[in-house]
């Protein structure tokens, strides 16, 4: 069997620069592992969807049989677990901070008024922390994202969550609950928020042992 193919999946409103995929393309560089890591903003964050991000990745798949480990971060980590359900070539599963619930954690957030407004005037301005500037997203993206039913993961994929419990954007417990029905599902729980910015060499231990890297 060929070595596994690995796959970085970053944030929504962020992109493959970020601290995280740095720091984990460091790391495997050492290691002399490549570790692709796709912009999925595609250069058209307005018009980004969980189904664009799902076309855009699977295509960066290698020829099968080779296998693929993703390593996705906050609505890439819920993007991976998608994959990890769609691609028979998904062997393993990285998930960090993953946006379990995410539309029922953000949504609230922005209030009724500015929901209703989005969904009348069809775009909202959303922060990119890449850009670092406000983007205009289309409600295309809740539309989208609402068919994907959490539920339906059930594909028993070897998976690794890290989840920090001071985590203020996606709460432990979209995690906690996402693992409590799937025995092939392990969760380490960190102490750190949703950036996990304070816990990367633990991370990276973490992933070296469950990857057997």
């Amino acid at each position: 069997m060929p070595k596994s193919s690995y796959i970085y999946l970053h944030g929504f409103a962020s992109g493959p620069q970020s601290a995280k995929a740095i720091d984990l393309l460091d790391r495997f560089s050492a290691l002399q592992i490549p570790l692709k890591t796709p912009d999925l903003n595609q250069g058209d964050f307005s018009h980004l969807t969980m189904s664009r991000q799902l076309h855009q990745v699977a295509a960066e798949f290698p020829p099968p049989p080779t296998p693929v480990t993703l390593i996705g971060s906050s609505f890439g980590g819920l993007a991976s677990a998608w994959l990890g359900q769609q691609q028979l070539q998904c062997e393993k599963l990285v998930l960090l901070a993953p946006a379990f619930q995410f539309l029922s954690h953000w949504l609230p957030k922005l209030g009724e008024e500015t929901l209703q407004r989005w969904q009348t005037e069809g775009y909202l301005s959303v922060y990119h922390y890449r850009e670092k500037r406000s983007l205009p997203l289309s409600y295309q993206f809740v539309r989208d994202a609402n068919q994907y039913r959490e539920e339906q993961l059930q594909r028993p994929i070897p998976t690794l969550i890290l989840h920090g419990i001071y985590d203020e954007t996606i709460p432990i417990q979209a995690s906690r609950y996402f693992a409590a029905s799937r025995p092939w599902v392990k969760l380490i729980e960190l102490d750190s928020d949703h950036s996990l910015a304070n816990v990367l060499p633990e991370i990276w231990q973490q992933i070296q042992a469950f990857c057997h890297l």
